[in-house]
């Protein structure tokens, strides 16, 4: 049994308070930034709700580092040369609760972060310190075939947003609406 699947055994039976059980337990862990894992998700989150994207993508961002917290490398796993694939781990274990349009996102925005370097020299420059660490570990940018065929994928355009605010979810005490606020947003999206 892996530690994602120890962590999981115990939670709730209900999805909400399953997820609100992962980041009660786990989101005071830091990942190299200077925020915890939980205020990263609500300051991604409300920067996708300033920006007034569609609700999906609100909860993406919401979730998009779920991963981070059902391993256990540490919370400076980077500053160790290891690519723990928090995208795909966490896309993975909330597969059976929510569509596509939530889970791509969350699945591939690392691969957003690699399209982006490739695309924007600018954006490459303008990452923190622990993403850049991490680009190298994942894959560096983008190569033009590798641009190519992310850019067709159904959900490019939401990939890339999560991404955006990703990046500016890394604010120290910036004031967010709380987790148990995206209750009702969960709900609405989970597949039943």
């Amino acid at each position: 049994m892996t530690s994602a699947d120890s962590l999981v055994a115990h939670l709730p039976t209900d999805a909400v308070e399953r997820i609100f059980a992962v980041f009660n337990e786990r989101g005071s862990r830091h990942y190299g930034e200077n925020v915890s894992e939980l205020e990263h998700a609500l300051q991604t989150a409300e920067f996708a709700r300033q920006f007034n994207e569609p609700d999906a993508v609100v909860l993406s961002c919401l979730l998009h580092d779920f991963g981070h917290m059902l391993h256990d490398l540490g919370e400076h796993v980077a500053l160790q040369g290891i690519d723990a694939k928090h995208e795909e781990l966490g896309a993975m274990l909330l597969q059976d609760l929510f569509p596509e349009e939530i889970l791509d996102p969350i699945r591939q925005h690392v691969a957003a972060k690699r399209y982006l370097c490739w695309k924007d020299p600018r954006y490459a420059a303008g990452l923190s310190e622990s993403s850049v660490r991490s680009l190298g570990l994942q894959g560096g940018p983008m190569t033009d075939a590798e641009a190519a065929v992310f850019e067709a994928r159904p959900h490019f355009a939401a990939c890339v947003s999560l991404r955006r605010y990703d990046d500016m979810g890394k604010v120290p005490q910036m004031q967010t609406a709380s987790l148990q606020s995206y209750e009702p947003l969960i709900r609405r999206f989970l597949v039943h």
